[in-house]
């Protein structure tokens, strides 16, 4: 017997000729796409920068400092995430709720930064239809910050499931691919950063 045909019987989870669940290659395709979906708006965000003739322009607004804290925050949720994996391959069910929580929590600061600061652009006039940068900053971060919310949900409805005793060390892949998920919206906000805040825009 194979060990893939082995790990099938174990966990119940088909696998194909590369070893590798379908759970986890289905979430490897959708995240491909979702790669390609971000460098889309991330191109035309390139493509309109420093065109605007009209303010407020970024460097009337953005406030750096703060914003490499709130990144700084989602970035080490990638390592809680980390932790929060390794405790439920273990089987270690406290510290697995421990570790998915302040990743959850993390996020849900990060999510904070961002609502602060989309209300303070605004406040300092740079609405949605302002002009080319608004329109593109506030479509690119926006969506980012929806696929963050959408993990923190995902993450608290694992918590949930392990508080219920219904998730099991043998059902960490369900933990692993979140964290996949989870991985991938911190490295697109890295992304994100460098390209919106510190990329010289003239």
């Amino acid at each position: 017997m194979t060990q893939a045909t082995t790990a099938h019987v174990q966990t119940g989870r088909p696998h194909g000729g590369t070893g590798v669940s379908n759970v986890k290659l289905g979430i490897w395709v959708f995240l491909s796409s979702e790669a390609l979906f971000f460098g889309a708006f991330i191109s035309t965000y390139l493509l309109y920068r420093g065109r605007d003739t009209v303010g407020p322009l970024p460097d009337d607004v953005f406030d750096i400092p703060f914003t490499s804290v709130t990144s700084f925050i989602l970035l080490m949720s990638s390592m809680t995430m980390v932790l929060a994996l390794g405790a439920i391959q273990r089987g270690d069910d406290r510290r697995f709720r421990i570790w998915i929580g302040a990743t959850a929590l993390f996020g849900l600061t990060f999510i904070a930064g961002q609502v602060y600061e989309f209300t303070s652009f605004y406040r300092e006039g740079l609405s949605l239809g302002s002009n080319l940068f608004s329109s593109s900053f506030y479509t690119l971060t926006g969506i980012h910050g929806a696929h963050v919310t959408i993990g923190i949900v995902w993450l608290l409805t694992l918590a949930g499931r392990s508080a219920q005793g219904r998730l099991s060390q043998e059902q960490s892949e369900s933990v692993e691919v979140a964290g996949l998920y989870w991985h991938f919206v911190d490295v697109v906000w890295i992304v994100l950063f460098t390209v919106i805040y510190l990329v010289p825009r003239h």
